[in-house]
């Protein structure tokens, strides 16, 4: 399946991705060692035994790019020129081993560039969501989307 042109990506346009995603061990002590991240907390069980949450956390960062990940198939999939960055990055409750991550994506809003002919602007929300549906990753992602067709040059831009 192929991503989104700008044109597609209609404000309001939601998506429940069939794609979903048991966090393992593995996964998480791989992520921090590959970036890392010697923190106790994901790696740790006796320490992490000993914190509010009584066992290790999987790791944030990972987390976002396992949301963010699950929603390109349908999104983003050979129509995105670049990742822009991300706003408003949260993470309401907590993900442990075993947990099953499943996300919803809504098209927040989009904008013609004012200086590429190739692409447009696009706001996307991703929500992760745990076996229980409570929301443990929210956020908002900017891509610069090609269009279908290239857009004409403007007076004074693109």
């Amino acid at each position: 399946m192929t991503g989104l042109y700008y044109e597609e990506c209609e404000p309001g346009l939601v998506f429940d991705h069939a794609i979903r995603r048991t966090v393992t061990e593995t996964d998480n002590t791989l992520f921090c060692a590959l970036t890392l991240n010697t923190a106790a907390v994901h790696l740790d069980e006796e320490y992490a035994k000993g914190t509010v949450f009584g066992q290790r956390l999987v790791n944030s960062l990972y987390l976002l790019g396992l949301v963010t990940g699950i929603s390109v198939p349908e999104t983003t999939q050979g129509t995105t020129l670049a990742n822009l960055g991300f706003e408003d990055v949260r993470f309401p409750k907590p993900v442990f081993h075993g947990d099953t991550i499943h996300v919803r994506t809504e098209i927040l809003d989009r904008r013609i560039s004012s200086s590429r002919t190739d692409s447009g602007i696009v706001r996307w929300r991703h929500f992760g969501m745990n076996q229980r549906d409570e929301i443990v990753c929210d956020c908002r992602r900017v891509a610069l989307m090609y269009y279908r067709e290239p857009q004409p040059v403007t007076a004074g831009g693109g």
